[in-house]
């Protein structure tokens, strides 16, 4: 399969839900974002992970795994984001053991398959499909400079009474603010509305 590298361009609060994070994935050659909302432990995991400086006092969960792993003669080779379904995305994290040569898969949430890549510096790919389902496309250029913001305009009425246009400048808006929250419902309107006119 034709798996799709991503990078991970940061992690932001959640503005729309409570205690949560938006962890931030990019295609390389396409520049498609692809926002999953992580939990506050697993953000925390992820950020320490990138930090490669900065040690917790007592290791933190992923910390224990990733010991274990290597004690284990594994590493891990990649994590592949392969599904999302209700807007729950599934991975799996590919080892490889250094001595036989062995391959495992084994079934992770998302966030803490990227919080093992990052201890082990390996790959993050995700499938085609998932990308079209899930991905956003920012064009820093395209921008809107109106000073409307995505929940003044959500809030003056649904999403469903505004035209194509409005949703478009209400998706960059909110991927500008990092709302990914509010740009999947607006790209799931879009998309509903594609369907209709395909």
């Amino acid at each position: 399969m034709d798996y799709k590298r991503l990078t991970i361009r940061g992690i932001s609060y959640s503005q729309t839900q409570s205690g949560a994070y938006a962890l931030l994935l990019e295609h390389e050659e396409t520049n498609i974002k692809l926002p999953i909302v992580i939990g506050n432990f697993e953000a925390q995991s992820i950020s320490l992970g990138l930090e490669k400086d900065i040690h917790p006092p007592r290791p933190l969960t992923h910390d224990l795994f990733s010991k274990f792993v290597t004690a284990a003669h594994f590493e891990i080779s990649s994590v592949i984001i392969y599904q999302i379904i209700d807007g729950v995305f599934f991975s799996n994290i590919n080892f490889k053991n250094k001595d036989s040569g062995e391959e495992m898969i084994l079934d992770a949430r998302t966030s803490d398959a990227v919080a093992m890549a990052v201890r082990f510096e390996a790959a993050i790919y995700t499938t085609q499909q998932v990308l079209s389902e899930a991905g956003i496309l920012l064009e820093l250029d395209d921008l809107s400079k109106q000073e409307e913001t995505i929940d003044q305009m959500a809030g003056e009425g649904d999403l469903v009474a505004l035209n194509l246009e409005e949703l478009q400048k209400l998706l960059d808006d909110a991927v500008k603010d990092e709302d990914f929250d509010s740009a999947l419902e607006i790209q799931e309107e879009l998309k509903r509305r594609k369907k209709k006119i395909d």
